[in-house]
C-alpha cells in the first residue's frame, strides 16, 4: 500500500497520543484512581484505537482497493478488502 508521508505522520501521532493515554492509565493503577475513572480512560483508548483502524480500512479502500481495480486484479483485491473487513469486525 502506498500511503503518503502525511498520512503515516497522522496515523503515528495518533498512535503516540494513545500510548500515553494508556500510559496515565498506568499511573491511575498506581495511584488508586477510583475504578470508574480508569473505566473512561479506557473506553476513550478504545475509542482511539477504532478511530485509527477505521482511518487504515479507508485508506485500504480508496488506495490498495482502487489501484487493484485498476490494474485488473479486481477478485483478488475483492477477497483483500473483505479479509480487512472480517479483521476490522473482530476489533469490537
Amino acid at each position: 500500500m502506498n500511503r503518503c508521508k502525511e498520512d503515516i505522520t497522522a496515523l503515528q501521532l495518533r498512535l503516540k497520543k494513545i500510548v500515553g493515554q494508556l500510559n496515565g492509565v498506568q499511573k491511575m493503577l498506581e495511584t488508586d484512581t477510583p475504578c470508574e475513572d480508569i473505566l473512561t480512560q479506557l473506553n476513550a483508548v478504545n475509542g482511539a484505537l477504532h478511530r485509527v483502524s477505521l482511518i487504515i480500512l479507508d485508506g485500504h479502500l480508496r488506495h490498495c482497493v482502487r489501484e487493484g481495480i485498476e490494474s485488473g486484479n479486481a477478485d483478488e483485491t475483492i477477497e483483500s478488502f473483505s479479509e480487512a473487513l472480517e479483521s476490522f469486525s473482530r476489533m469490537a
